[in-house]
C-alpha cells in the first residue's frame, strides 16, 4: 500500500475512483481481464509539426459503456498534460500515465528492495551473481550482503518484473455520454521530424526546381497512418522538452509502401501551411521516408557575386592597417512572381541544393543553403559558397576622428575613413561584383569612384564591373558620427 499512499496523498486522504482503479490496475495482475490492454494496430492520424513535435489522432477499437468508467491504454510515449477526447460526447476526467520506461526509474523504484547483480566472468569464465539491497539514487546507495556501503554497482544489474515498465501505460478516466464501441483520443508525442529538400538544377538561364518532403523517424512507430506535415513556427507555452520516449532496443528499416504518382496536398490552416500525404504510410524506428511537394517548376534565376564590408555594425568605427581578403559570395535569386506555379506556391523551410552539369552533361553539386518558410510570390536567395576564380582585397587607407559638441546631440565622435577594394577575375568572361557596407546608427557614404545605392537606411551598395582575366578597383571614403 506504500505506492498507494505516495500517489493518492496522505494516509487517510480523499482518493477520487478514477485513481483508486487505476493504481489497483498497475498493481495487480487480477485486474488485467478487467482493463485490456489495447493493440497498436488502431487507426492512427498524425501532423508532424518542424520542431520534433507529433500530434496523434487515434482511434481506439474500445467498448466505453455509458456514464464514468476507467480505461487501460497502451499508446506509447506521449506528453500526458496533452491527451483530449476527439468525440463531444467523451470527456476526459484524468489520467494516469506510467512511462518510466528506463533503467534510471526502473532503479529507483527498486529503493528498500533487493536486486541481483551479474558479475563480471572469472578466470574460468563462469559467472557469478551478488544481491544487494537499494538504499538510494542520486547518488547511488547499495548495501552489500556482509553490510558494507558500496557507491558503484556490483555488476550488470537484473531488475525484477515489478520494477520494469515493459510498455508506457495510461490508465484514462472517461465520462461518455452514450455506450460507443470507439475511443477517439488526441495527444502529443515526439520521435519524428521532417523539413524540406529541393533540387536546383541550373541551365543557361533558367533552372528546374524539384522539392521532397523528409519525414525522418528517430523512435516514432505508426503503422498505416495518415500522415500530415505542417510547415512554420508554431510556439511553445513552455520550454522545449521531448515527451518521455521508450528505449529503443532494437533499429528498424522498412521498405517504402507502394509508389505512388500523388504530390502531397497544401493547403493553409490558420498561419501556417498544412501538406497531407497521398494514402497511407508506416513510420519506424530509423526509418526516413520522402514525398514529392509539387510538380518539377522551371524559373527564372539571376547570378550575382557579393563582398561583403567589415565596417561595425554598431559602436565606434576603428583604425584598420592590415590588408584583408573577404570572401567574395555566389548567390542565385530564384525569381518567384505572382500568376507563376511556383511563385503562387509557399515553400516550408529546409534546404535547397543547387547542381549544375559539367562538359560530359554530368550534374555537379556547386553550392547548398539553408532556407527559411518562404510565402508565396517572394523570391529565393541562396547562397552557394565562395567564388574561386573572383577575389577581392580590401585595404583601409585613411582614418580621422574629432570630438564635437552641438546641442541636438551633445558629445560626439565624427569619423572619416577611406577604403580601397581591389577586385580580380581569372574567368574569361565580364562579371559584375556588388560590394556592400551595412550600418546602423548616422553614417553616409562621402564620396566614392562608382555611384553608390543607397539599398536601405543600412545599406549603400557599389557594382563593379569586373573585365575578363583583369582586375578593378574601387574607392570610397564614409563618415560615421556615435
Amino acid at each position: 500500500m506504500t505506492a498507494l499512499r505516495e500517489t493518492g496523498g496522505q494516509r487517510g486522504g480523499r482518493r477520487t475512483d478514477w485513481l483508486r482503479f487505476a493504481v489497483l490496475c498497475s498493481a495487480s495482475t487480477a485486474f488485467l481481464s478487467i482493463c485490456p490492454a489495447v493493440p497498436l494496430s488502431a487507426q492512427t492520424s498524425l501532423t508532424i509539426y518542424n520542431d520534433g513535435r507529433v500530434l496523434v489522432r487515434r482511434t481506439v477499437p474500445l467498448a466505453v459503456s455509458k456514464g464514468a468508467t476507467v480505461q487501460r491504454l497502451t499508446l506509447g510515449a506521449l506528453d500526458p498534460a496533452t491527451i483530449f477526447s476527439l468525440d463531444s460526447s467523451v470527456t476526459v476526467m484524468g489520467l494516469s500515465y506510467d512511462g518510466a520506461v528506463d533503467e534510471a526509474s526502473a532503479l529507483r523504484r527498486s529503493v528498500g528492495k533487493r536486486i541481483v547483480f551479474r558479475l563480471a566472468p572469472g578466470p574460468s569464465g563462469s559467472r557469478d551473481t551478488i544481491s544487494a539491497l537499494v538504499l538510494g539514487v542520486d547518488p547511488l546507495r547499495l548495501q552489500l550482503p556482509d553490510g558494507r556501503i558500496s557507491f558503484t554497482p556490483p555488476g550488470l544489474a537484473l531488475y525484477p518484473p515489478d520494477v520494469v515498465v515493459a510498455e508506457p501505460t495510461a490508465h484514462l478516466s472517461v465520462r461518455s455520454g452514450q455506450a460507443i464501441d470507439k475511443l477517439r483520443l488526441g495527444y502529443f508525442t515526439g520521435g519524428a521530424s521532417w523539413q524540406a529538400s529541393y533540387q536546383v538544377i541550373l541551365g543557361k538561364g533558367d533552372a528546374r526546381v524539384t522539392g521532397m518532403a523528409v519525414l525522418s523517424s528517430e523512435s516514432l512507430r505508426a503503422e498505416d497512418a495518415e500522415v500530415q506535415l505542417l510547415a512554420g513556427s508554431v510556439s511553445r507555452a513552455q520550454p522545449k522538452a521531448p515527451p518521455p520516449q521508450p528505449l529503443m532496443r532494437e533499429m528498424r528499416a522498412a521498405a517504402a509502401d507502394a509508389a505512388t504518382d500523388q504530390f502531397a496536398g497544401e493547403q493553409r490552416v490558420g498561419e501556417f501551411h498544412l501538406y497531407t500525404l497521398a494514402g497511407r504510410s508506416t513510420l519506424l524506428p530509423g526509418l526516413t521516408t520522402s514525398v514529392a511537394l509539387f510538380q518539377p517548376a522551371q524559373v527564372k534565376y539571376e547570378k550575382s557575386y557579393v563582398v561583403h564590408g567589415d565596417v561595425p555594425y554598431w559602436g565606434f568605427l576603428p583604425q584598420q592597417g592590415e590588408e584583408t581578403e573577404p570572401p567574395v559570395e555566389v548567390v542565385y535569386t530564384l525569381t518567384r512572381p505572382r500568376k507563376s506555379d511556383f511563385g503562387d506556391r509557399p515553400l516550408p523551410g529546409g534546404v535547397a541544393r543547387l547542381y549544375q552539369p559539367d562538359s560530359a552533361g554530368g550534374l555537379q553539386l556547386v553550392g547548398e543553403a539553408v532556407i527559411n518558410h518562404t510565402p508565396a510570390g517572394n523570391d529565393l536567395k541562396l547562397n552557394a559558397g565562395t567564388a574561386f576564380d573572383i577575389t577581392a582585397k580590401r585595404v583601409q587607407t585613411g582614418y580621422v576622428t574629432r570630438r564635437d559638441s552641438t546641442k541636438a546631440r551633445g558629445v560626439h565622435t565624427v569619423a572619416t575613413a577611406d577604403y580601397r577594394v581591389t577586385l580580380k577575375n581569372a574567368t574569361d568572361s565580364v562579371v559584375t561584383v556588388l560590394v556592400q557596407e551595412e550600418r546602423a546608427g548616422e553614417w553616409s557614404v562621402v564620396s566614392s569612384s562608382l555611384p553608390a545605392e543607397k539599398v536601405s537606411s543600412t545599406i549603400a551598395r557599389f557594382r563593379v564591373r569586373v573585365p575578363a582575366t583583369g582586375e578593378a578597383v574601387l574607392t570610397y571614403r564614409i563618415r560615421v558620427i556615435w
